[in-house]
């Protein structure tokens, strides 16, 4: 595919609306890259600067083009404009001796922060793909994201989200945090505008601030690094009887799920000690959500650290939210749909050609950079929920038997997944246009096993196994291997409907057998019918997901072969 040059941005600097980085307009006025900002075109290795996504204090987030991989990524720069300026020659220099060694504690903290991410691999937390150190200062690499933040997805919501809607945010934050905590790492910056809903749903968390908050601590300038309603009290000083652990995480949570509740922040923390004002969920919330979700979090946003929950396990149990729960049918939480209309047209045909589409890493969403302390503004929900907060059900509201949904298959697919065995995809384009563009893409996996690739059609009902296939089944990739797709036997093409495919990749350490789950073959890939798959579905019990297919082990096993697999989960749009 012709590679075509980014277009000249060198006169503007943009931030579109759904990279908006939570700061109010009187912010934004003042935080400005300037000057400080490399210019588009800047070439550092095999990274080409095309925009700018995101700015504050004390870093610069730009859009880059890996010429290498051939994909967009998001680039961190340490850049703060406070200590320092650019140099004619892109090098980054301090404004005085004064600032050196404030400027280098800040750079140690930014480049230990990307060690730390590229350290994890969750699906929830920010991943760095690599880091260094040039021109004076350091960068580091990350997917290029597209989404919108928790506090836009609220605001944009005619009313409060159930709880059905909160769990399935909760569930996957609480997983992350509960790997950086194992890790003795604490995120101390959870918000509702440091949290970002991706195209698919999932949350992801953004901003760990290191380099910033070892500044604000040596410049002793608290108000930089904490946000009003969502530190807790141990993060406003140095009080050996209350250290900051699991528990503080935990409040911030609680803190940003009672915005979700009722749309409005909590009092700040450092006034509830004086007098609490803040009036408790159980009473506010009553009767629109389960009684033990509402006690559970008000104890978590208790003001004292030894009364809270003092784990994410413990946190679960008193919601009610266990680990392995089923996702609840709940609407979209993706809030572009309440913006723009998809156009879903009835496919002409069943095979898969119809819906071939390019395989966009669901890694693809908004870097924010937030920096100085902003106010949360209270949620404004539609006139008609007003009427629900003053005169909540008498009864709480039910979940109904959920529906068969392919998509919700590959749901469970990828939370069943084996998370120590980190799978990653790179694409050729993010976006495909009907009829014109082929497919190339790109997996990794930390180990050996079998490749499977299953796809949802943009009519949320057309379910197929693509590959392997019936032209190529060598669907073994070797441990940190390489495979790419499609190979020269077949090819995929961007052929229609408009709208959004998802797909899931899965590495298997065996191979693994779909006839249990009803697999018709339909020459050269194979099909789920909807039908069937509606009845299997309704009626399995097994442990592992339906869908996920079935370990084939090898012949004499002496024991029982382990049926775990690693899971990467995608998404594309096809264009006219």
């Amino acid at each position: 595919m012709k590679s075509v040059p980014p277009p000249n941005n060198n006169d503007r600097t943009v931030i579109p609306q759904q990279l908006h980085t939570g700061l109010s307009p009187t912010t934004l006025s003042i935080i400005q890259p300037g000057d400080n900002a490399l210019p588009i075109g800047s070439v550092l290795g095999e990274f080409e600067i095309t925009d700018i996504i995101g700015w504050g204090g004390f870093g610069i987030v730009y859009l880059a083009y890996d010429h290498s991989l051939q994909r967009q990524i998001a680039l961190k720069e340490y850049m703060p404009s406070s200590l320092a300026v650019r140099g004619s020659n892109a090098s980054v220099s301090v404004k005085s001796e004064q600032h050196k060694e404030t400027f280098q504690a800040g750079l140690r903290s930014f480049i230990n922060e990307a060690r730390l991410l590229a350290h994890f691999d969750h699906a929830s937390l920010l991943k760095v793909y690599r880091f260094w150190e040039s021109n004076g200062t350091a960068y580091m690499v990350m997917p290029y994201y597209k989404g919108l933040t928790l506090k836009e997805t609220l605001q944009v919501m005619p009313s409060p989200p159930d709880e059905a809607w909160i769990k399935n945010l909760l569930d996957p934050l609480l997983d992350a945090l509960d790997v950086l905590h194992k890790d003795q790492c604490f995120h101390r910056d959870i918000a509702p505008d440091n949290i970002l809903i991706l195209p698919d749903g999932r949350p992801l968390l953004l901003d760990f601030g290191a380099a910033r908050r070892v500044i604000s601590d040596m410049t002793q300038s608290l108000t930089v690094i904490l946000k009003p309603g969502y530190a807790p009290i141990e993060q406003y000083g140095d009080v050996e009887t209350m250290t900051q652990g699991p528990w503080t995480d935990i409040y911030a949570l609680a803190a940003v799920s009672y915005l979700a509740i009722t749309g409005q922040t909590p009092t700040a923390s450092v006034s509830r000690i004086i007098s609490d004002t803040l009036s408790p969920l159980t009473g506010v919330a009553a009767g629109r959500y389960s009684a033990d979700f509402l006690r559970g979090i008000d104890q978590a946003l208790a003001v004292r650290p030894e009364d809270r929950p003092q784990n994410v396990d413990a946190l679960r149990r008193l919601l009610n939210l266990n680990k392995q729960q089923q996702m609840l049918e709940t609407r979209v939480i993706t809030p572009t749909l309440v913006n723009s209309k998809i156009v879903r047209t009835p496919a002409t045909s069943k095979h898969p050609v119809a819906l071939y589409a390019a395989i966009t890493a669901m890694l693809i969403a908004t870097i924010s950079v937030v920096v100085f302390l902003a106010s949360e503004e209270p949620i404004e929900y539609s006139a008609e929920n007003e009427k629900i907060l003053s005169n909540p059900p008498t009864t709480p509201i039910t979940t109904q038997q959920e529906p068969f949904s392919p998509i919700k298959a590959l749901d469970e697919i990828y939370e069943n997944r084996d998370r120590n065995h980190a799978v990653t995809v790179s694409v050729e384009k993010a976006q495909v246009q009907i009829g014109r563009d082929q497919l190339r893409f790109e997996i990794r996996s930390a180990r050996s096993g079998y490749v499977y690739l299953l796809m949802v059609g943009s009519n949320h009902s057309d379910f197929f196994l693509l590959f392997p296939n019936a032209v190529d089944n060598n669907n073994y990739i070797a441990v940190n291997g390489q495979l790419n797709l499609p190979r020269t036997e077949w090819r995929l093409i961007a052929d229609g409907p408009p709208g959004t495919n998802h797909f899931i990749v899965v590495i298997s350490d065996h191979p693994r057998d779909f006839s249990n789950a009803g697999l018709k073959t339909i020459d050269p890939f194979a099909e789920f019918p909807f039908t069937q798959s509606t009845l299997l579905y309704h009626s399995y019990t097994g442990a592992m997901p339906l869908f996920a297919g079935k370990v084939i082990c090898p012949l004499n096993s002496a024991i029982d072969c382990d049926e775990s697999y690693g899971a990467a989960v995608f998404s594309i749009k096809e264009i006219e």
